[in-house]
């Protein structure tokens, strides 16, 4: 059965000549969308023991080519996923320690879509078959309760969503890969090599947030019998 590799490390060569490193694959993302890496930034890829240019790096292309603004009515709007270098999928954070070769026979099970800035993606009651997993871009998570709409959390590049019937609700243009359960059954029947640590990371992040929303939901309680008391 196929493992999951250790999530590779880099290096930015900063333009006060100093190596400032070693950083995971998300930091190195938030460092670009912060413009503190920019296209001609020389990084250092660990895995392949090569320094290149950020723009040449497969895991940031897509945040360096052209922008190419939508419209409301492209909403979801899908693109071929031979656009997309697979190892572009290394930035999301459960696959991030996969391999090309794994990372390539993965994409072949997905679908790519485009979804403009305010466009919802998933919508609370609707049913829903599909994970989707964040390659550009900024979320947001939000619910309606008597009218009265409140964001539950925001998500980035390199997350997923689609668990929860809530509201997703793009914040910006935004770039998504989306797993259908369809999908999932095919790759879970032609490729369970990859499928099987999938799902592990899959299940671990699950019980992390559980964990999370439960350790928040006591903060909560002990809060209001305190101010109670």
């Amino acid at each position: 059965m196929a493992e999951i590799a250790i999530e590779t490390d880099f290096f930015v060569w900063g333009i006060d000549r100093t190596a400032y490193g070693p950083v995971e694959l998300p930091m190195l993302v938030s460092w670009v969308k912060d413009e503190r890496v920019t296209a001609d930034t020389w990084v250092y890829d660990a895995k392949n023991s090569a320094w290149q240019k950020a723009s040449q790096l497969a895991e940031l292309q897509m945040f360096f080519r052209p922008k190419v603004r939508a419209t409301p009515s492209d909403a979801g709007s899908t693109i071929s996923r031979t656009t997309i270098d697979p190892r572009a999928l290394r930035r999301i954070k459960i696959l991030a320690g996969m391999t090309d070769e794994q990372l390539g026979r993965f994409i072949e099970f997905m679908e790519v879509e485009e979804v403009p800035q305010w466009a919802v993606i998933v919508k609370q009651g609707h049913p829903g078959n599909s994970m989707y997993f964040i390659l550009e871009g900024e979320l947001r998570v939000r619910i309606s309760v008597m009218g009265k709409e409140t964001i539950l959390t925001t998500l980035t590049v390199g997350e997923f969503f689609g668990d929860i019937s809530l509201f997703d609700q793009a914040n910006t243009d935004s770039l998504v890969v989306k797993l259908s359960a369809t999908g999932l059954d095919s790759l879970s029947r032609e490729a369970p090599e990859i499928a099987t640590p999938f799902l592990r990371a899959i299940g671990r992040t699950l019980t992390a947030r559980i964990r999370a929303d439960n350790k928040r939901y006591g903060d909560s309680v002990k809060f209001n019998r305190a101010s109670a008391a």
